[in-house]
């Protein structure tokens, strides 16, 4: 009786320190999203926010912002690209059609959305990320950009070698996005919306050639 006690107990134990890890867990994911909210709603007022100021609008202290993100340009970089996903995030859910054209189109379309309230964040994104990642370590963005990519072509993927088509997301992501975008407002003096849509017509144009590459192999 004394042992099945003594199993029983220790069984609690592991449950109680189970629900205890998953509740810091949790705590640990709330509070960190409650930081990025913060900033993301400070930038979106115009806001250039410090650590006291993002500490204050998400009721932690600057050490808990800290032992989160250990830069500011992190926390930066994280709230700017989350301001700057959304949107496109959102459209995309609204676009039905079939055809990698209209697909690729709509996406850049969706991407560059607001952009003239956008673009200084915009080139906040690309300041903060110009400088090369250290050894080893992943890109520090443009995974979100890939998957918008992947799946604007996603019709296309089973006539296509993976080859072919890994070659199609890489070139349609060097014409879309803010690189692109402020390449085309600062180089050739384009208005922002203009801007947008010369990155629709070259992704397009790329998928077409794609096309036309299987209709004739």
């Amino acid at each position: 009786m004394t042992e099945h006690r003594a199993r029983v107990s220790e069984t609690t134990q592991v449950e109680e320190t189970a629900q205890l890890t998953s509740g810091r867990v949790a705590q640990r994911r709330r509070t960190r999203k409650a930081i990025v909210d913060a900033s993301m709603t400070l930038l979106n007022r115009g806001i250039e926010p410090s650590v006291n100021d993002i500490a204050a609008a998400a009721d932690v202290s600057r050490r808990t912002v800290y032992l989160h993100f250990p830069t500011l340009d992190q926390l930066m970089l994280d709230a700017t690209i989350g301001l700057l996903s959304a949107n496109t995030d959102e459209a995309l859910t609204n676009i039905h059609s079939a055809d990698p054209r209209v697909r690729i189109a709509e996406l850049v379309r969706a991407m560059g959305a607001e952009i003239t309230e956008l673009l200084p964040m915009g080139r906040r994104l690309v300041k903060l990320t110009v400088d090369p990642p250290t050894e080893d370590a992943p890109p520090r963005r443009g995974h979100r950009r890939v998957r918008w990519i992947e799946w604007a072509l996603e019709p296309l993927r089973d006539r296509m070698s993976q080859r072919q088509f890994d070659d199609l997301v890489s070139s349609i992501a060097l014409v879309v996005g803010w690189e692109a975008f402020i390449v085309l407002i600062d180089v050739r003096g384009l208005e922002p919306d203009a801007a947008v849509e010369v990155c629709a017509g070259t992704a397009t144009t790329l998928v077409d050639a794609a096309l036309r590459s299987l209709e004739n192999s």
